[in-house]
């Protein structure tokens, strides 16, 4: 349906939009004083972003839905990607603004995240039941498709929630979870065209968005993303898996996620255990999430970002190797 040619054409206009909206957008933040809030428990290197402005994410969802506006004509799959980005990044500006402007450090409480993914989750699942998606996933390197039947639908809220989430907890350095995202991106794009998937300009749009908030993000950012936009990439990231049957194969292009969701998981869980065990709570890292544990270790900041992007190229390259038995030809 979609060649390469409308991929460039997504990619430069999701880019141009974006270039021109953040010049703009960054004093206006700066004059709402919609500044991000430093932990004082941080890395002490990230002190110096307090006051950063915050909420870039929406730069990223408007150059995103600019882009794919120009494609959606008989394409409901990258209308559906779409939507679950947008929803995604809605609950993100509601957990910014309390943080930000009713200046409640915590946000939106997680019982309610979690509920307004739920509601995400099952609006999206309307449309794959109607659309005939199915349950099936592809096995990487296996070469095959398996039907889930049942399981399909725990399997399926793990994949659309558990992936906001981690892209949430990866952002937490400059170019961080939009470089990694980019990466991500792009490789989603690839396997569009050699699958002739409708979702080809979807993906081109998140990489030119991506790329043109980067000149603004990476080290010393001017703007950060906020929840807004970590919570647009994770949506965006785990729908089109889904589209794609490919969640499996997320799990290889997005380790950077997983591993630092895990990081996550695993600082918390043992520091319970240690507490309640020998009533003093212990850390198997430094610091969570993992990229925090490698700046408390005493690498810059570049460097760990620059490790991850390493990281996730590799795993792309990976990736391609595990789900070249899906492409056409």
């Amino acid at each position: 349906m979609y060649d390469f040619t409308s991929a460039v054409y997504a990619v430069l206009l999701s880019f141009a939009v974006c270039v021109a909206l953040l010049p703009g957008a960054i004093p206006l933040l700066r004059r709402l004083k919609f500044g991000q809030n430093v932990r004082d428990d941080g890395p002490k290197t990230h002190l110096a972003k307090q006051g950063v402005p915050t909420m870039g994410g929406l730069a990223i969802v408007v150059s995103f839905g600019a882009a794919c506006l120009f494609f959606l004509k008989d394409n409901p799959d990258a209308l559906a990607v779409l939507a679950v980005t947008v929803s995604s990044a809605a609950i993100g500006f509601i957990d910014d603004y309390i943080k930000v402007v009713k200046k409640r450090s915590l946000g939106l409480r997680a019982g309610m995240k979690v509920i307004f993914q739920l509601v995400v989750c099952a609006g999206f699942w309307l449309y794959l039941y109607f659309s005939q998606v199915g349950s099936e996933v592809y096995i990487p390197f296996l070469n095959i498709y398996w039907d889930m039947g049942l399981l399909y639908v725990p399997f399926y809220l793990l994949v659309m929630v558990g992936i906001v989430n981690a892209v949430n907890i990866t952002d937490g350095a400059d170019g961080l979870a939009s470089g990694v995202t980019v990466l991500v991106a792009a490789f989603f794009l690839f396997v569009s065209l050699a699958m002739g998937s409708g979702l080809v300009p979807a993906a081109g749009a998140a990489v030119g968005a991506l790329l043109g908030f980067l000149l603004f993000n990476s080290h010393p950012a001017k703007i950060i993303m906020g929840d807004t936009g970590s919570f647009a990439l994770g949506g965006f990231v785990a729908a089109t898996s889904i589209i794609l049957k490919m969640p499996l194969v997320l799990a290889i292009v997005g380790l950077v996620y997983i591993v630092e969701n895990i990081s996550v998981m695993l600082q918390v869980g043992w520091f319970k255990y240690t507490k309640r065990k020998y009533g003093e709570g212990r850390r198997l890292f430094k610091m969570a999430p993992l990229h925090h544990h490698f700046e408390v270790s005493g690498w810059r900041e570049t460097q760990v970002v620059t490790l991850f992007y390493v990281a996730t190229a590799v795993c792309c390259l990976i990736g391609y190797i595990a789900a070249r038995g899906a492409f056409r030809g």
